[in-house]
């Protein structure tokens, strides 16, 4: 350290010593740096100090230094500079005697040019002449921003709360930046503690930071800072014809505005061209910041701001014609702003059906959420009812999509809807409803009302004959019969839906509602052809699924299918293809914000890893996912959760519990009339007896003959199978060989197919054994 001082004092004498004898007049501005009789020195040879003099004396004592070693001269904050700075700068920048010399200015650019700052001119001349290069600095990163922060804010967890606030707001331009955090930051302000406090605090703008950006639009014309205010209206980016319009000006006098002001300040930047249907072609500005636009925006009255909306809106939805739906926000926006609700609702609703084709199903309930409530101010007429019932119907898959099929909030969308059709007696929309409807009672579990429902969409589809919604009625029967355990009715529905299926309509059904009945339709069937025996045929009308899915490309329909896939290979007991399908499903749910799917994809890689030793884990994960699906209303889909749950705990040895889910699933499954894994769960429930400390062969065995007895009322010929090999060991083990095999032979002879699964490869060295 005492190295370090003595080395800065030798510099300092030795700078000293150049000045006094090379720009004696340099020093003297310095008299820190000389003691008083150095400085009575040096004033007789000051007489008729001219600038001239003063810029040689700098250049030769720059030179002096860079002869002995390179040297950097750096001079921050330029725009503040007096006109003798800017004149040695040039000075050194012209000189032709080779120099080891580079000097960095730093300045920022927008003052240098609304002020006219000499400073530009010189800047010119050294980049033409290619002694200077201009390097335009970028916004500060986020992580820069929220280092800056937890520099200026003491509370550590207020500064992580505050730094993306300030990175969203500023967009790391650092002036803003510092500003931003100087208002957060003074004394006396109390730092925000929740989501709401931090939402508000995004849009406060610090009166400091607006006061900076009115001084630099004072500098403008009158006619520039109308044209940017009225530009602000237009948004962030915004179309001359726009502003032409907002002020009944001809577009060239506003181009020409446009021009001046992109070329000379920091206001806005040229984006290119934008040309609309109906011909007009104008330039394409936008804000080089948005607090840009908020000042500007702010500047304007309430009613000023509604009337500009409003004949930019009119501009342009005239211009856009039939093509309106494309810029449909844009619209809405300017119709919503200039209150003229009766022509903003239109809008939203052509907004929130772009926003499903994109899957923008949290934009979806925004935009139709916004159209609601402004349809709520309108008269009460049929026009209006019309209105809602066709909002309601875009909310509905958006909803299902976010926050699960069976939510209250789903229902009451569909309820409503239900309403508004018999108010304005509206039959074909009717359709979209009732199967809404129906959805919901399925994955709440109450299948009786969920079939009933169904039934009526089979009968209105029968009447209208529409391929598409007769495919419609097909799936939602199949899927309920499925869970109702009537296998060999819901494949009858599944083959006539898919003989129905055309992948144009699926492609147009998918685009408007996110999901396709086809996928499902195929899903359930392969579902169904395993539980009547004909695992291979199941297998490959899944992969179909997946492959439709996939030719689709909707998510909805991508993650039905794959969630289905891996419930199927549950069925074939294939763990690592049910962990492939639900991580696969995991990636594709979380990316898009699909809870339901999150969740099942969660239980089923859980289930997958338990069965592949990982207990502990799979068991973690498996809690986890039926927690994340039974938040979004999923309660018909509790019972079959369990028993896989009290499956993997018979696998690790916790039988008792085991035992106490299996017996709430089965009261859930009779309370709720479901049929599906019924036969299953009494197996199961038999395996667990024969596991027990003390086991009860005997209350196993009834529970094997009344999985065999329910297989067989259902026609599952899979469950049967299973069921039979289960009783048939029990009965080996009793001695009781022949009969085992009389039992179970001719249940394998039965299938045709599948024999490379588990279950008739264990059933066919089963038979081996007894034989």
């Amino acid at each position: 350290m005492l190295e370090d001082e003595l080395d800065l004092q030798v510099i300092d004498s030795c700078l000293v010593a150049l000045l006094t004898q090379y720009a004696p007049n340099w020093v003297v501005q310095l008299p820190g740096l000389l003691s008083a009789s150095a400085l009575a020195d040096l004033q007789p040879t000051l007489v008729g100090t001219t600038r001239a003099r003063m810029r040689r004396e700098l250049s030769v004592a720059l030179d002096v230094v860079s002869a002995e070693c390179p040297l950097v001269l750096v001079l921050e904050d330029l725009q503040w500079s007096d006109p003798s700075t800017v004149e040695a700068l040039a000075m050194l920048a012209r000189r032709r005697e080779a120099a080891r010399l580079l000097v960095l200015g730093t300045y920022r650019a927008a003052e240098v040019v609304v002020r006219g700052h000499p400073l530009q001119t010189v800047q010119h001349e050294l980049i033409a002449r290619g002694q200077g290069e201009e390097v335009a600095l970028s916004y500060l990163s986020e992580a820069a921003v929220q280092a800056y922060v937890a520099a200026r804010v003491a509370e550590q967890d207020a500064a992580a709360a505050l730094a993306p606030v300030v990175y969203r707001r500023t967009d790391g331009h650092p002036l803003f930046m510092v500003q931003m955090t100087d208002y957060l930051a003074q004394e006396g302000r109390p730092l925000p503690a929740t989501p709401t406090a931090l939402d508000a605090l995004e849009q406060a703008l610090p009166q400091g930071l607006r006061e900076l950006i009115e001084m630099q639009l004072e500098r403008l014309t009158d006619e520039e800072q109308q044209v940017l205010e009225v530009g602000s209206v237009a948004g962030a980016v915004f179309a001359v014809a726009s502003v032409a319009a907002g002020l009944q000006r001809a577009d060239d006098t506003i181009e020409a505005a446009c021009e001046r002001l992109a070329r000379r300040g920091p206001f806005p930047e040229e984006q290119g061209l934008e040309t609309w249907p109906d011909g007009t072609v104008s330039g394409r500005y936008g804000f080089r910041h948005a607090l840009y636009q908020d000042v500007l925006y702010t500047r304007l009255g309430s009613g000023w701001q509604a009337q500009l909306h409003r004949q930019m809106g009119e501009r342009q939805a005239q211009a856009y014609g039939a093509r309106a739906r494309e810029v449909a926000a844009e619209l809405a926006v300017h119709f919503e702003c200039g209150r003229d609700y009766r022509r903003a609702v239109p809008y939203l609703q052509q907004a929130a059906e772009n926003a499903a084709r994109q899957h923008a199903h949290h934009e979806v309930i925004a935009l139709v959420t916004k159209g609601l409530e402004l349809l709520a101010t309108l008269p009460e007429t049929p026009a209006r009812a019309q209105q809602e019932l066709d909002l309601q119907l875009v909310l509905g898959p958006a909803l299902q999509a976010t926050k699960g099929s069976a939510t209250p909030e789903v229902e009451q969308t569909y309820a409503r809807a239900q309403a508004l059709c018999g108010q304005v007696g509206d039959t074909p929309r009717l359709f979209p409803v009732l199967r809404g409807l129906a959805n919901v009672y399925y994955n709440r579990g109450a299948l009786p009302e969920a079939r009933e429902l169904g039934e009526q969409l089979d009968r209105l589809a029968q009447r209208t004959a529409d391929p598409t919604h007769l495919l419609d009625a097909h799936t939602t029967l199949a899927i309920i019969l499925f869970s109702m355990g009537d296998y060999a009715a819901a494949q009858m529905h599944c083959e006539q839906g898919i003989a129905l299926l055309d992948p144009t309509a699926q492609r147009a059904q998918a685009l408007h509602y996110g999901g396709a009945s086809g996928v499902t339709c195929m899903v359930i069937a392969a579902h169904t052809l395993w539980c009547l025996g004909y695992p291979a045929q199941a297998v490959r009308r899944s992969q179909e699924a997946l492959a439709l899915a996939q030719a689709l490309a909707r998510p909805y329909s991508l993650a039905f299918a794959a969630k289905y896939a891996a419930s199927l290979y549950h069925r074939c007991r294939d763990a690592p293809a049910v962990q492939a399908h639900a991580e696969a499903l995991l990636v594709l749910a979380t990316a898009q914000g699909f809870p339901l799917w999150v969740g099942s994809g969660t239980l089923w890689r859980g289930w997958a890893l338990a069965m592949q030793g990982q207990d502990a884990a799979g068991l973690a994960q498996m809690h986890q996912g039926m927690a994340g699906a039974l938040a979004t209303g999923l309660t018909q889909a509790r019972p079959r959760q369990l028993a896989m749950l009290a499956e993997v705990l018979g696998h690790t040895g916790q039988v008792e519990e085991g035992l106490r889910l299996l017996a709430e699933a089965l009261a859930e499954t009779e309370a709720s009339r479901q049929g599906n894994l019924l036969a299953e769960a009494y197996r199961l429930q038999g395996v667990l007896l024969l596991q027990q400390a003390v086991p009860d062969p005997a209350q196993a065995e009834a529970c094997f003959h009344q999985a065999l007895t329910i297989a067989r009322r259902q026609q599952a010929k899979s469950w049967e199978l299973r069921a039979a090999m289960s009783l048939s060991r029990l009965w080996q083990c009793q001695g009781k060989r022949s009969a085992a095999y009389e039992l179970l032979a001719p249940i394998y002879h039965w299938f045709t197919e599948g024999f490379d699964t588990a279950d008739l490869q264990e059933a066919g060295a089963l038979l081996e054994a007894l034989a």
